[in-house]
């Protein structure tokens, strides 16, 4: 199984960025855990803190890959383009956020990725990410 998880702007800082919101450990020092622990998995790894590298990386795996997992972060409430390149590709994604993102500012309810979406996992910290592995196993 090839599963991709792609990360959006800022998240290249977790470990350093807010860490009562994002907690204190990096996404590499995760990453290796994740693919420590599931080595039948062939996981890949990609982030960039530009839309268009985000769109063009979806529809790089999006007909190859068996899942995305996808933390947008903030374009996730900007990005139409990124909510239509997760419609046009055939390969399911999993929309992932690390905090609540109902429980932050307004503009943060909505999502122009979750309708195009396979599911959800919103607020379980860097957890989110491993549960979405796990609806893909």
């Amino acid at each position: 199984m090839k599963i991709i998880i792609i990360n959006g702007p800022n998240l290249n800082l977790l470990g350093q960025r807010e860490p009562e919101v994002y907690g204190s450990l990096s996404f590499d020092i995760f990453f290796n855990g994740l693919k420590r622990k599931y080595t039948t998995v062939e996981l890949h790894y990609f982030q960039s803190n530009i839309e268009g590298e985000i769109i063009d990386k979806l529809q790089e795996v999006g007909f190859s890959y068996d899942g995305i997992i996808l933390n947008a972060a903030a374009y996730t409430h900007t990005s139409i383009g990124i909510g239509d390149a997760v419609k046009a590709i055939t390969t399911p994604v999993i929309e992932v956020h690390i905090s609540n993102t109902f429980a932050r500012e307004t503009f943060r309810h909505q999502s122009f990725i979750s309708p195009n979406a396979k599911g959800i996992i919103i607020g379980f910290g860097l957890k989110s990410y491993e549960l979405a592995l796990q609806s893909f196993l």
